[in-house]
């Protein structure tokens, strides 16, 4: 695949390295998902929006006809459990829908306005970390805005990820990287970042296994170029964090992004460092502000599994009925703790950011229902639900995994607080900005 070229002069050329060296594999899964995705694309959006969402850098040709299906669609997708993200799990075969309750789509939640966003900011940090960096780099670095590079993030520290990573920049660059997420971000939001990192680190020298658990093995990609008025964005994708950012004019969609750290917290250089304990801390204070009959329909079970996330990586159709306690039934003050376990991760955005996210939220709470599983003390592991038609939240507490030795635990051996995932997204949909993206090319007169 070929990036898409930003318009700045190339620094000089640098040799792939081994984090580099995956093209090939992407190249062939692009293909294979955009063989599978045309008919989708054309039912969506008509035959324009068609037209406008084929021209992937796939090289497949566009056409004004819905019926004009590219062929080829290899079958067999791989295996695994709903939202594990794990490497039995990771590929993509089906179009993109979004997470609904009943395979059903509600219209009319998201519409293109513009929100008061600045997004000046960011686009100028995009635009100088794209003119930092190689052609070479960049060439595996850039996508276009429709490219399916946008759902090919995990959190599993072993998956080959596309773009261009930490350990690949040099110190110029690094810094833009970071001038990049620092835009983007609340400093709450780039200190959960750094920590997430930093943690990564020491957890894998604590195991003697820093080759695959470090603190520079986190991948930027940009999709589409950097404007004030066309739709683009860009991804932050490593182990336990993936950050998808998408932008059009004064609108920014914030999902879906993964925060999470095995473990929560570790002395690094005689300082414990923690992370993830703000969704932790604010879905405990909900959940023990609830009167004993609302945890009854809140709690579907005090046992705890060692993993009960369910839309996590590669699960971006997941379909989920409404379950648990709903908004309506809260009072004033229950329905702001409720607000409180999404703040905590819509407060990792920059402020005008959260507020527009945060205001969406507001507007179907009555509407939001909340699930619950595991304890409810101060120590205990957990998993969490907020669902509602604009936003998905999940807080999961699981199981040691492959850093456990790190804190001194075994393997599998039972959910706890110093093992968190969670994941944030916009159901119906919007994640990676697809609804605002789709009625963009149907509206806009040079897409016609």
């Amino acid at each position: 695949m070929t990036g898409l070229d930003s318009g700045a002069e190339p620094v000089a050329q640098e040799p792939q390295t081994g984090r580099q060296a995956h093209a090939g594999r992407r190249n062939f899964m692009r293909k294979v998902f955009f063989a599978g995705g045309a008919t989708a694309v054309a039912t969506m959006g008509g035959a324009g929006a068609w037209a406008a969402l084929a021209a992937d850098e796939t090289g497949a040709t566009a056409s004004a006809d819905p019926s004009g299906t590219p062929t080829g669609t290899p079958s067999g997708a791989p295996t695994g459990g709903p939202g594990a993200g794990g490497p039995g799990n990771q590929s993509i075969t089906e179009d993109f829908f979004g997470l609904t309750t009943d395979g059903k789509k509600i219209d009319d939640l998201f519409t293109v306005h513009s929100e008061g966003v600045a997004t000046a900011p960011v686009i100028a940090a995009a635009n100088a970390f794209l003119a930092g960096l190689s052609a070479t780099q960049r060439s595996s670095t850039q996508f276009t805005v429709q490219s399916t590079e946008w759902r090919l993030w995990s959190n599993v520290d072993a998956y080959d990820r596309q773009g261009v990573s930490i350990a690949d920049l040099s110190d110029e660059q690094q810094a833009l990287g970071k001038a990049l997420l620092k835009s983007a971000l609340s400093a709450d939001g780039l200190e959960t970042t750094e920590r997430i990192r930093r943690i990564n680190q020491a957890a894998g020298e604590a195991i003697d296994n820093t080759d695959s658990f470090n603190e520079e093995a986190f991948y930027y990609t940009v999709l589409g170029t950097p404007s004030a008025t066309e739709p683009w964005g860009f991804q932050f994708d490593g182990h336990h964090l993936v950050i998808n950012y998408f932008v059009l004019g004064g609108q920014v969609v914030m999902s879906p992004c993964f925060w999470g750290s095995e473990p929560t917290e570790i002395d690094i250089d005689g300082t414990t460092v923690s992370v993830c304990k703000e969704e932790v801390k604010a879905s405990l204070a909900f959940i023990n502000s609830l009167t004993e009959a609302q945890r009854t329909v809140a709690i579907e079970s005090t046992t705890k599994s060692n993993e009960s996330m369910k839309a996590g990586a590669f699960a971006d159709n997941t379909v989920q009925e409404y379950t648990g306690l709903r908004g309506n039934a809260l009072t004033g003050a229950q329905k702001l703790k409720l607000l409180g376990i999404v703040e905590a991760f819509t407060g990792r955005a920059k402020a005008d950011v959260a507020k527009a996210r945060l205001a969406e939220v507001r507007a179907h709470l009555d509407d939001t229902y909340v699930t619950w599983t595991g304890g409810i003390a101060d120590d205990s592991a957990f998993y969490v639900r907020v669902h509602s038609p604009v936003v998905w939240v999940e807080v999961d507490c699981q199981a040691p995994g492959p850093l456990a030795g790190a804190y001194g635990a075994s393997q599998g051996s039972g959910a706890t607080q110093m093992h968190v995932h969670s994941v944030i997204r916009t159901p119906n949909g919007n994640d990676y900005g697809k609804e605002l993206l789709r009625q963009h090319y149907l509206t806009s007169p040079h897409h016609r």
